[in-house]
C-alpha cells in the first residue's frame, strides 16, 4: 500500500452492510461531513426484519430512545411505523419502564432506504464484498467486491449482522443461506480467520409467519397497546392514538403441544447434534422451553400483525428448528391455529460472530486499525443493540478522522455503555448477547425518560443534534427548574380549595400546619400533573420530561444513593491505563490474571475491575506498578 498522502480515496468511510448497525453507523458518517459508502446485497432489503416485527421492549426501548438523544435514526422510524406503541412494566418501578412498538416491517424498511437515499455524502452500492483491504501495518483501507473492484477508504465499518458463513437449518434440511433465503459471506469469515480474529458459531431462529384470515382470533385473549403519548424520538409531536392502533393476540401452548414437541426431539437439529452453536438463553426455541421448563404446563404465544401491506401474522414464541410436518403439528394444537394457513416456516440459523473482547470499547478492532465492528456480528441479538452499536462506530470512525478521542459511554450514563462495556470486556459467553435491565447496577439513572438529561450533549458535541434540538431540550430543563422552585415555595392549607380538592379526590393528608407542593408530590399517590392550575408552567412540559421531573422528586433519595455508588467507580474511571502496557512486568499477579489484562487491554482501573477473574489483589498491584512507571497519571 502506498503512503496515505499518496492514496486517493473514493470514501472516507466504507460500511459494510446495511442492516440496523449498518444504517446507524453510515448515517452518522455522512451526517458528520464525511463521504461515506454503504454496501449491501440489495437495497430494498434496508433495515431487514427477518425475525420480530418489533422495536423496543425491556431496556431495548430505552436504548432505542438513547439512540435518539444521541442523533440517530432508529427511534424515529419506529414512530413514523408503528402499529402500536405500549409501556412496559407500568406497574413496576420507573427503573424499568421502557417502550415497545409493533412494527410495519415493510414500512420501516422504507424508510430507512429512503432516508438513506436522501442523505448527504452517502452513496448507496450493491454488491458482496469478497474481503477487507489492510497492508502490511495491519491497518483497514478498503474493500474488495466478488468481482474484483476495489474501494479504498480511511476507515472501514463491518456490520454484516447474521450473514457471515450463515447456514440456515429446518429439520434435516440444511441451505448456506441467510435470513430470508438471502445470500451468505463466506470470503470475510474466512479473512478475519486468518488475520486473527477468534470467531465463535452462533444460533438463533425465527418462527412461522400465518395467514390472517386463516386464523380463529375467537379463541385468542387481545392485547392492545397503550392509551398515553408515547414516542421513542424526543423530536416526535404526533402520536399514535389508541384508536389507530392493531392489536396483538395471546395464546398459551398447552399438553398436546408438548407431547409432539418431546416426541420430536431427535428430528430437532438443536438435540440430534447437527447445531452445536449455542442460541440466544432469554429467547429460546420452543424446544428449549419445553425441554429445560418442563415443570411449566403452558408457554406464552403471541400474534403479531408483521405490515399493513402484509397479511402475514407473526407467530412469537414458537421459534423451531423442527422439519415442516412437525410444524404442521404443532400449530394445529394451539387455540385458533386448528385450521391455519402457513405462509413461512420457521427455521433455525447458524453464523459466524467475532469474540468481542478483541474490540476497544470505541468498537475499533484490537488486530486491525481503522477497523470498526458493530452488530450482530459482535455476539450480540436483537435490533436495537445492534442499531446502537452501529452508531457509536459510525461516531467513533467520525472521531477517529478527525483526531478526536473516542466517545465511550460510561455504565452509569447509558444503557449503550452497559452493553459495550460488558461485551468489550466480559465477551458474549459465547451465546447471543442481550441486553436486560438486570445487567444495569445503576438502572434507576438510566430510566426511559431522562435519556436526552444524560445524552444529548455527546450527540451535540459529535455534530448529530442540531442547535434547534439543543434549544428545545433547554427549555424544558429551563421549565423543569422553575416548576421545582414553585413547588418548594407554594404551600397548601387544609382550608385552601386546592387543599380541599386533593383530600377530596385523593384521600390525601395535609397537616394543620399546611404543606408545601413539593413534599407533596413525594407522595405515591400525588401526581405532578394535578398541581397544573397552581403551577401553569407543568401545562408546558412534555410527557417524558414530567415524567423526569416528578420521578426525580419521588426517587430522589434513591436516585442520590446511585448517583454516589456510580462516583466512587468514576474515581476509578479517570485513572487511564497506557495502551501499550506491559502486564509481563508487573510482580505478584497470576499468570491467568496477566493473560486476562493482556487479551481485554483495560483501558482504565475500573474497566479492569470488571474483567472476570481479576481480583482485588491484582488491582493493588496494577495500581502500584502503574504508580511506580507512569508516576504522571496519579494512578494510585
Amino acid at each position: 500500500m502506498q503512503k496515505e498522502e499518496k492514496i486517493k480515496y473514493d470514501f472516507e468511510t466504507i460500511v459494510i452492510g446495511a442492516g440496523h448497525a449498518g444504517v446507524e453507523a453510515a448515517l452518522a458518517c455522512a451526517r458528520s461531513g464525511h463521504k461515506t459508502a454503504i454496501v449491501t446485497l440489495d437495497k430494498n432489503k434496508i433495515a431487514l426484519m427477518p425475525c420480530n416485527p418489533s422495536i423496543g421492549g425491556s431496556a431495548k426501548g430505552i436504548v432505542v430512545r438513547e439512540i435518539d438523544a444521541l442523533g440517530g435514526e432508529m427511534a424515529k422510524a419506529a414512530d413514523a411505523t408503528a402499529l402500536q406503541m405500549k409501556l412496559l412494566n407500568n406497574s413496576r418501578g420507573p427503573a424499568v419502564w421502557a417502550i415497545r412498538a409493533q412494527s410495519d416491517k415493510i414500512a420501516y424498511s422504507q424508510y430507512m432506504k429512503q432516508v438513506l437515499e436522501g442523505q448527504e455524502n452517502l452513496t448507496i452500492i450493491e454488491t458482496m464484498v469478497q474481503s477487507l483491504l489492510v497492508d502490511e501495518n495491519n491497518q483497514a483501507y478498503g474493500i474488495k467486491t466478488e468481482d474484483g473492484s476495489t474501494l479504498l477508504s480511511k476507515v472501514v465499518i463491518l456490520t454484516t449482522g447474521t450473514y457471515m458463513r450463515s447456514l440456515t437449518l429446518r429439520g434435516f434440511d440444511q441451505k448456506s443461506e441467510g435470513p430470508d433465503q438471502q445470500r451468505t459471506s463466506n470470503g470475510i469469515s474466512d479473512q478475519l480467520a486468518n488475520l486473527g480474529f477468534q470467531l465463535v458459531r452462533l444460533k438463533t431462529g425465527t418462527p412461522p409467519r400465518l395467514l390472517r384470515s386463516s386464523i380463529d382470533f375467537s379463541q385468542t385473549k387481545v392485547e392492545l397497546g397503550s392509551d398515553l403519548p408515547l414516542a421513542f424520538s424526543h423530536q416526535t409531536k404526533k402520536f399514535l392514538p389508541i384508536k389507530d392502533q392493531l392489536p396483538c393476540y395471546l395464546i398459551y401452548t398447552n399438553a398436546k403441544t408438548h407431547e409432539i414437541i418431546n416426541n420430536n426431539l431427535d428430528k430437532s437439529p438443536m438435540y440430534n447434534g447437527t447445531i452445536t452453536a449455542n442460541g440466544p438463553r432469554y429467547c429460546p426455541s420452543i424446544e428449549d422451553k419445553v425441554v429445560r421448563f418442563a415443570d411449566k404446563s403452558r408457554h406464552q404465544i403471541f400474534l403479531e400483525p408483521e405490515s399493513t401491506q402484509l397479511s402475514s401474522i407473526y407467530v412469537q414464541g414458537l421459534s423451531t428448528s423442527l422439519a415442516i410436518e412437525q410444524q404442521d403439528q404443532i400449530l394445529r394444537t394451539l387455540p385458533g391455529l386448528k385450521d391455519c394457513q402457513v405462509l413461512k416456516w420457521a427455521y433455525a440459523i447458524e453464523y459466524d460472530a467475532i469474540d468481542p473482547r478483541q474490540l476497544w470499547p470505541s468498537l475499533e478492532t484490537k488486530i486491525i486499525k481503522n477497523f470498526f465492528t458493530a452488530g450482530q456480528i459482535n455476539g450480540t441479538s436483537g435490533y436495537e443493540e445492534a442499531a446502537c452499536q452501529g452508531l457509536i462506530a459510525g461516531i467513533n470512525a467520525h472521531l477517529k478522522l478527525t483526531n478526536q478521542e473516542p466517545l465511550i459511554l460510561k455504565r452509569d450514563e447509558a444503557y449503550i455503555g452497559v452493553l459495550i462495556d460488558d461485551l468489550t470486556t466480559k465477551g458474549n459467553g459465547f451465546e447471543p448477547y442481550r441486553l436486560l435491565t438486570s445487567l444495569a447496577e445503576y438502572r434507576l439513572l438510566l430510566r426511559n425518560d431522562n435519556a436526552q438529561t444524560r445524552l444529548i450533549n455527546y450527540g451535540y458535541h459529535v455534530g448529530l443534534v442540531t442547535d434547534k434540538q439543543l434549544e428545545e431540550f433547554k427549555y424544558q430543563q429551563n421549565l423543569s427548574t422553575i416548576i421545582t422552585a414553585k413547588l418548594q415555595t407554594i404551600k397548601v392549607n387544609q382550608s385552601s380549595d386546592f387543599g380541599q380538592f386533593l383530600t377530596t379526590n385523593y384521600q390525601t393528608f395535609i397537616p394543620d400546619n399546611g404543606i408545601s407542593c413539593f413534599e407533596l408530590v413525594k407522595r405515591p399517590e400525588i401526581k405532578l400533573e394535578y398541581f397544573k392550575t397552581v403551577i401553569p408552567e407543568i401545562n408546558d412540559l412534555n410527557y417524558h420530561q414530567n415524567l423526569e421531573l416528578e420521578i426525580s422528586i419521588k426517587f430522589a433519595g434513591y436516585i442520590k444513593q446511585q448517583e454516589k455508588n456510580a462516583q466512587q467507580m468514576l474515581n476509578w474511571e479517570t485513572k487511564q491505563i497506557p495502551k501499550d502496557i506491559d502486564y509481563d512486568l508487573i510482580d505478584n499477579i497470576t499468570l491467568v490474571a496477566k493473560e486476562k489484562l493482556q487479551q481485554i487491554r483495560p483501558l482504565t482501573i475500573a474497566h479492569a475491575t470488571r474483567i472476570p477473574g481479576i481480583t482485588p489483589s491484582d488491582i493493588h498491584m496494577l495500581l502500584f506498578f502503574l504508580k511506580n512507571k507512569y508516576p504522571y497519571l496519579n494512578a494510585n
